[in-house]
C-alpha cells in the first residue's frame, strides 16, 4: 500500500485522458493517468468489429499525430484509432499506468486536495481530472420486456451478425450506431426492423467536401449549446463503405422495415409512435438546411466547388414509410433478437463530492467544477459542438490544462502575514 502524493491524478486513458496528459507533460507539470483496463479499451471491446470512425482521418485526431496508412479522406477502423492511442503514450512518454482502478475520491477536509484511492493503494493529489467520458453503463429502458426465446443485447454488446441467432431482429434507436448496425446486419441476409426517433442526418460530403469540413467553415463546429428543441435529437453519419450520407428512404428501399419509435410492448406484441413520417421530414430539414448554408457560403465565397443537385434528389418512399406499422408480433416476425440503442448513463459512485446535479451530471464549465481542484473531461457538449470529437476533447483538455496552471499559482502565492 503506498500513501504517495501526485500534483495531479486523471482517471482514465481513453482519448480525454490522454489529450490531457500530453498538455500537463507539456507544460511540466507532475501527474499520473489511472486506467483500470487497458489505453483506449471503450475502442477495443466496447464497439462493433466493423466500426469506423464517424470523421475522416485528417480530421478527427490529434494535432500532432497523423494516422499511418491512412490518406486523409479514409475513415480509420476502430482498431487502428485505439493503436493510434497507445502510440501516441509511447511518442509523448506519458505517464500513463494501466490496471489501476479508481475505487473512490473524495475531498480532504479544511485543506485543498483529495483523497484517491485505488486498486494499487491510497494517493494525495493537488488536483483530480475525471476523464472518464459520459458513456458508463449501457442504457436499456424500462419498457424492454421479458420475453422467452428473444435475446436482447444493448448496441455495445453486438460485434457481429454471427453472434445473433438465427433470425430476424429488431433495432431499436437509429443514431449513428442503430442505423449502421442495422445496415450491416440486414446486409448480411437478415429481415431488419429499424425503430426511427428524431434525428438529425448531415450530409456525409456535399459538393467535394466532407459535412466535418462543412460544419468548420460555417462555425457550426463551436456552437456552445444546442439549437432550441434539439436536446434530445441524436445525429445519423457514417463513415461506413468509405463514408456514405444516411438516408432512411434509401435504408427502406433496401429492404429495411423503418417504424415510429418503439412506445411499449404488451407481451410479444410491440407498439411503435405514429411518429415516422415526422421523425424522417424533420431528419430531411437538417439534412437541406446545411446544404442551402453551404450553397450560401460558396456564393458569398466565391468558392470553385462543383455543383452536385442530385444530392437533394430522394428515393420515393417505400411500403413501410407510406403505411408505417403502428405494431409487430414480434413471434409472427420471426424476431429472435432486439438491439437496443438507446445510449448509455453515467455512473460516478466512485466519486464522493458535492458537484452533481439533480439528474447526476457533473455541475461544470468548460470542464471546471464547482470544488476547485477537480475537473472533467470529455463530456459531450463541454465547451462546444465539437467537444465530442477527438480533435475536440484535445481543444478542451489545452483549456483545462490552463485553468490548472492558473489554479496551481494562486496556491503557490506566499501566505500574507497581517499581524
Amino acid at each position: 500500500m503506498t500513501d504517495e502524493h501526485i500534483d495531479t491524478i486523471i482517471i482514465g486513458a481513453g482519448q480525454a485522458g490522454i489529450a490531457m496528459s500530453e498538455h500537463l507533460t507539456a507544460k511540466g507539470f507532475s501527474h499520473r493517468v489511472f486506467e483500470k483496463s487497458r489505453i483506449a479499451e471503450a475502442w477495443r471491446t466496447g464497439r462493433w468489429d466493423s466500426l469506423v470512425a464517424n470523421g475522416p482521418a485528417w480530421h478527427d485526431r490529434f494535432p500532432h499525430r497523423e494516422f499511418p496508412n491512412y490518406a486523409g479522406d479514409e475513415f480509420v477502423g476502430k482498431e487502428d484509432v485505439a493503436n493510434y492511442f497507445s502510440d501516441y503514450v509511447e511518442q509523448f512518454q506519458l505517464p500513463v499506468e494501466c490496471g489501476v482502478e479508481v475505487k473512490r475520491v473524495s475531498k480532504k477536509p479544511q485543506q485543498p486536495g483529495f483523497y484517491v484511492e485505488t486498486s494499487k493503494g491510497n494517493f494525495h493529489a493537488d488536483n483530480v481530472v475525471v476523464a472518464t467520458g459520459p458513456f458508463h453503463h449501457p442504457l436499456i429502458p424500462p419498457i424492454a420486456p421479458a420475453i422467452d426465446g428473444i435475446q436482447q443485447i444493448h448496441s455495445a454488446h453486438y460485434f457481429n451478425p454471427e453472434q445473433l441467432a438465427p433470425g430476424a431482429v429488431l433495432v431499436v434507436g437509429a443514431g449513428s450506431s442503430g442505423v449502421q448496425i442495422a445496415d450491416e446486419i440486414q446486409r448480411s441476409g437478415r429481415d431488419v426492423y429499424l425503430s426511427v426517433g428524431p434525428h438529425d442526418r448531415p450530409p456525409r460530403s456535399y459538393r467535394g467536401r466532407d459535412f466535418c469540413w462543412w460544419l468548420g467553415v460555417l462555425g457550426l463546429w463551436d456552437a456552445t449549446e444546442h439549437a432550441p428543441g434539439k436536446s434530445h435529437v441524436t445525429i445519423a453519419v457514417s463513415g461506413a463503405r468509405g463514408g456514405e450520407t444516411i438516408d432512411f428512404r434509401r435504408l427502406a428501399k433496401q429492404g429495411i422495415t423503418l417504424t415510429g419509435m418503439t412506445d411499449h410492448f404488451a407481451g410479444e406484441l410491440v407498439h411503435f409512435k405514429p411518429d415516422l413520417l415526422d421523425n424522417i421530414r424533420a431528419g430531411d430539414e437538417s439534412y437541406l438546411a446545411l446544404l442551402d448554408a453551404a450553397d450560401a457560403w460558396i456564393e458569398s465565397n466565391g468558392a470553385d466547388l462543383p455543383e452536385e443537385p442530385t444530392a437533394r434528389q430522394f428515393v420515393e418512399n417505400a411500403h413501410c414509410l407510406t403505411q408505417p406499422l403502428t405494431d409487430l408480433d414480434l413471434r409472427a416476425a420471426g424476431v429472435t433478437t432486439i438491439i437496443w440503442a438507446t445510449g448509455y448513463s453515467t455512473d460516478y459512485h466512485w466519486l464522493d463530492i458535492d458537484v452533481f446535479d439533480e439528474k447526476g451530471k457533473p455541475r461544470q464549465q468548460r470542464g471546471v467544477s464547482a470544488e476547485r481542484g477537480l475537473y472533467f473531461l470529455g463530456l459531450p457538449w463541454q465547451s462546444r459542438r465539437g467537444s465530442s470529437f477527438i480533435w475536440g476533447v484535445w481543444h478542451d483538455a489545452n483549456y483545462v490544462a490552463d485553468q490548472i496552471a492558473i489554479h496551481k499559482s494562486y496556491l503557490a502565492y506566499p501566505t500574507i502575514s497581517l499581524s
